[in-house]
């Protein structure tokens, strides 16, 4: 059983004046992306390997996850397409019993439901969802995944 867990980057600043690309978090976000690290840790959710968005965000949540994964940090994350996200899934090594992926909202969210065949309400910045997955990561497909685990800051 392979576990992918999806985490929509932690709360960015508005931006003014900056390529959408390169919003950096915001104090809150700061505090949110520490606290989720947390959150893995305690729950023994720490990934093998992390597919990350080239976002500066999406980059600033992980390196405050403060999880020790190799990283693969993968352009098309950024293009907020769910059926990206659901390729690059797929071709996660064998070995990488526990996949997470940093990246954007709607994607995430609906790759969530795409798999699951549910997902919250809402998905706010900083919220994950713990995903089981049957068989070898290029087998993945829409509704074979069961939704273990949700967290949002506010939990």
């Amino acid at each position: 059983m392979n576990t992918l867990i999806l985490l929509r980057h932690a709360k960015a600043v508005a931006g003014l004046g900056l390529a959408d690309i390169d919003r950096a978090l915001n104090d809150r976000g700061r505090r949110d992306a520490a606290a989720a690290g947390e959150w893995l840790r305690e729950n023994d959710l720490v990934p093998g390997l992390v597919l990350c968005s080239t976002a500066a965000r999406t980059r600033e949540t992980l390196a405050l996850l403060d999880v020790d994964a190799e990283v693969s940090f993968e352009s098309g994350i950024y293009d907020n397409d769910p059926d990206g996200l659901l390729d690059l899934v797929r071709q996660a090594p064998d070995d990488a019993g526990r996949l997470l992926l940093v990246g954007h909202n709607p994607s995430v969210h609906q790759l969530v439901h795409d798999l699951t065949g549910s997902a919250p309400e809402s998905f706010p910045t900083c919220a994950f969802a713990v995903i089981e997955l049957p068989g070898p990561w290029a087998d993945v497909r829409r509704g074979a995944g069961a939704l273990r685990a949700t967290r949002t800051p506010k939990d």
